[in-house]
Parts: C-alpha cells; sequence; structure tokens
C-alpha cells in the first residue's frame, strides 16, 4: 500500500499537534552541510552533523521515548533561529533546551560553555575551572565531543590551552566556519 505525501504530511502534523510526538525531527539544510534537529515538548534534544536517521532515531528513543517521528513543524523555531545565527544576525540563542539522560557534571559543563560568549573562545581548562573542577580538562573534553546540541551550545568555541583548534566532532572545517562565521578567528 502507498501513502500520498499529503497524507503523509497530514499524519505527522497531527500526531504533533495531539501532543502524541515524544520527539519531533527533521533535516536542516545550513552553511555547515545538513543538521538533524530533534525537539521535544521540553526543548531542543539534538543538533547532529550525522544525519543517518535510523542512528538518530535509536538514540532519541533512549533519551525521550519511542514516539520518534519526522515532524518539520516541530522544529520551526529551531530552524529560524539557527537561520538567524548563521546569517548574523542572531548571536545568542533562546532556545528551551531538553538536557535529560545527562549527568550532572555534563549539564554543569555544558551551562557554563552557554555562557561562553558569541565571538570569543575558551579552552578546556578554564571551562573545568569554572566548574570548580580544575583539574577536569579532558573531562570536559569528553563532554565537548558528546555535546549533543552543537552550534546552540558553542562547544565550536572551546579551543587547546595554546589557543590551537583542537578536535571537535563535526570536524575542524565546521569548527572553523563556526569560528570565522562569528569573528573569532
Amino acid at each position: 500500500m502507498t501513502i500520498s505525501p499529503d497524507l503523509d504530511r497530514r499524519f505527522r502534523e497531527a500526531a504533533d499537534a495531539l501532543g502524541l510526538l515524544d520527539v519531533g525531527f527533521d533535516v536542516v539544510d545550513s552553511p555547515v552541510g545538513e543538521l538533524f534537529v530533534a525537539v521535544s515538548d521540553r526543548g531542543l534534544t539534538a543538533i547532529s552533523y550525522d544525519t543517518n536517521i535510523e542512528l538518530q532515531l535509536e538514540r532519541l528513543a533512549r533519551i525521550a521515548g519511542p514516539r520518534v517521528l519526522r515532524s518539520p513543524r516541530s522544529i520551526d523555531e529551531t530552524r529560524r533561529e539557527l537561520d538567524e545565527y548563521f546569517e548574523g544576525k542572531r548571536h545568542a540563542f533562546d532556545l528551551s533546551l531538553d538536557l535529560r539522560a545527562l549527568a550532572p557534571f555534563t549539564i554543569e559543563v555544558l551551562r557554563e560553555l552557554a555562557r561562553v560568549p558569541y565571538g570569543a573562545t575558551t579552552t578546556y581548562g578554564e571551562l573545568a575551572s569554572r566548574v570548580g573542577r580544575p583539574r577536569a580538562a579532558r573531562a570536559v573534553g569528553t563532554v565537548m565531543n558528546r555535546n549533543r546540541i552543537p552550534i546552540v551550545l558553542p562547544c565550536h568555541r572551546v579551543v587547546g590551552a595554546t589557543g590551537d583548534l583542537v578536535g571537535y566532532a563535526g570536524g575542524l572545517e565546521r569548527k572553523i566556519a563556526l569560528l570565522e562565521l562569528e569573528g573569532a578567528r
């Protein structure tokens, strides 16, 4: 049985409107490539450079529940803010974030990361110090590598102790592009 694109769209919109989704997602075009974006009723749940939908669905189901469905409308606000960011019109995001299933240390580091201003950089060691764990630079690096909401939680703004661009889950070319967009490089 073949389902028409219109029926499929109406089904997804109805599921979203009735609150039947744990997470709605879509794939968004951006200057740094396609982004997988997912939003729950609690807020932005994930942005990923990996747009393998099957892999992402499994991850989201473990985080928020099994009712995960492609629903472009559910990410409209996030899409708008990302577009404004990439156009250079937005320097801070006003999105609610769904950080459930993260360890307390991870949440603490990500909250401190969110305070790093547009166009600025910090180091792993500085972030570790800001959360009261000055010897935990490597642990902070692990948090940055596993950050499930890059760009909005700006792990691209974290550099090595010498100022070198070290590691970025999305690839160094994306990190450079984001820092150049912000005028930090």
